[in-house]
């Protein structure tokens, strides 16, 4: 069945939707759903060959970060975290930390969802002052539960990251673990649907 000649819903305005409608959307949002890994690390690479001025492409900054998270044993969740931290560098220049907590949000716990959704402040700590700006930007959050997790983030695996002779697993080896982990939303308005 080709896209023109798929099964599609009959309505012009969702307010007019039946329950059919929505069956039918439901099963196509699943198989969709299904995808979002492969997706994922298509848009992953990307990154690949993107140097923006760094040591080292963003592709390997994501790998050495997420390797240095496995490393360390942190859990599957984490590291997923570390290798997605900088997904949106390519779409989104000004405010990239906040598509990776997007993506990453129905997917992880709360406390890791922050850590990604913070760290261009906190990794800030390292080099705003070099470029006339307040280092010290992420005291504003001082009071969070999720403080010490997003500074340790910065401090141990995406600070030092960036160095061309470090361990860096390839994206295979992490591909299982992204899977496992976007194999089912823990938190997504959607999720009763989904039950």
């Amino acid at each position: 069945m080709t896209p023109e000649t798929a099964d599609r819903a009959t309505f012009t305005s969702i307010e007019t939707s039946s329950a059919a409608d929505w069956q039918l959307i439901a099963k196509e949002f699943g198989d969709f759903a299904r995808q979002l890994p492969d997706r994922i690390l298509t848009h992953l690479k990307l990154l690949d060959g993107d140097f923006g001025g760094f040591p080292i492409d963003r592709l390997t900054h994501c790998l050495q970060t997420a390797t240095r998270a496995h490393r360390d044993g942190r859990d599957e969740e984490y590291v997923v975290c570390a290798l997605l931290h900088d997904l949106g560098d390519v779409l989104a220049t000004y405010n990239h930390p906040d598509v990776a907590a997007a993506l990453i949000k129905p997917f992880v716990p709360e406390a890791y969802h922050w850590m990604v959704a913070h760290h261009g402040i906190f990794q800030g700590y390292y080099f705003f002052h070099h470029l006339g700006m307040d280092r010290d930007m992420r005291e504003q959050f001082r009071d969070s539960p999720h403080y010490a997790l997003t500074e340790e983030f910065c401090a141990k695996y995406d600070s030092p990251a960036f160095d061309p002779a470090a361990e860096t697993l390839p994206l295979a080896y992490f591909e299982p673990m992204l899977r496992r982990v976007f194999a089912q939303p823990r938190n997504s308005i959607y999720r009763a649907a989904l039950d």
